[in-house]
């Protein structure tokens, strides 16, 4: 009994290999996110300077947050962004799965290239590119004149500046789509032919059928496509600098400022840890929405 109890508490080969294995996760996850974490949290109470160091503690940064109108109005220009791109986003990835959701010759190929975009992500260079098309004599004000239509100062009024950096986010609607197209073709077609020998129609399947299975995939793209959105920094960096007048200025872009523009980093860490307990509410509002609207196939009810 002794010789067992003993050796039970020997770790095999494979579990020294596995902590081996997660250390390294563990290592990084320490170094370039907890420890980052924990200064930022106790750099929110200081008015630390990036040259100037720290002469005083306190809590002037979140009351600076909370009476600065400037900031307020970022938060809400981020919430505008997010409730704009998040849900336009996600219908244009499920109507095209819905489209390539097909048996058809030559659709892995639209597949490929209706997931490139998101493959390129909003990288600096796409960015550049799009300040190209949208610029006064780039792309898209050349396709209005060829239609005899006005052109647009794209990126020099406020609704249109927020339509530029918008419609770049939703274009890249690729990861969100691949998503959708798997949560269809997990559906399974006797469901289908059954509710059809029933008599139902294309509608009544769709809401019946489709949407209770694809919710669990919806809810999903939902929370990460959100969280994403809220965190977006480089289309307004770099196509509309947060103008014009502040109307693309998004909250990612004010710490940005905050902490290499105004060099108060003080002030900049506590605009994260405002912005993370924002971005955390509205996820747990979402969340807690789960149990009405969300279907999972093995749930079972209780007696």
């Amino acid at each position: 009994m002794k010789h067992n109890s003993g050796k039970s508490h020997q770790l095999t080969r494979h579990e020294r290999e596995g902590l081996q294995f997660i250390s390294l996760w563990i290592t990084g996850f320490i170094i370039l996110r907890l420890f980052p974490a924990v200064f930022s949290f106790i750099f929110s109470f200081s008015d630390y300077s990036l040259f100037g160091g720290i002469s005083e503690w306190g809590m002037m940064n979140y009351r600076k947050i909370a009476g600065d109108i400037t900031i307020i109005t970022s938060l809400f220009t981020t919430l505008e962004y997010s409730f704009i791109t998040v849900p336009l986003r996600l219908l244009t990835a499920f109507g095209v799965a819905m489209l390539l959701n097909r048996n058809i010759k030559g659709m892995a190929f639209f597949r490929t290239v209706f997931y490139i975009p998101s493959v390129l992500g909003s990288s600096v260079a796409v960015a550049i590119l799009w300040t190209a098309l949208f610029r006064n004599d780039g792309t898209a004000n050349a396709l209005l004149s060829s239609f005899g239509l006005p052109e647009i100062n794209w990126l020099s009024e406020k609704g249109s500046a927020m339509f530029v950096i918008s419609l770049l986010r939703i274009w890249q609607f690729g990861s969100s789509m691949v998503v959708f197209l798997t949560a269809l073709r997990s559906v399974p077609h006797d469901l289908y032919e059954a509710a059809e020998i029933d008599g139902a129609g294309k509608f009544m399947q769709f809401t019946s059928i489709t949407l209770p299975f694809i919710s669990p995939a919806i809810f999903f793209n939902i929370i990460t496509q959100l969280g994403l959105a809220m965190q977006e920094f480089n289309a307004p960096f770099v196509i509309t600098k947060g103008g014009p007048r502040g109307s693309t200025t998004l909250i990612s872009l004010l710490i940005y400022n905050s902490a290499f523009q105004m060099r108060d980093l003080g002030l900049s860490c506590a605009l994260t840890w405002v912005f993370f307990i924002v971005i955390s509410v509205l996820i747990a509002v979402i969340f807690s929405t789960q149990k009405h609207w969300v279907f999972y196939a093995d749930e079972t009810e209780e007696p």
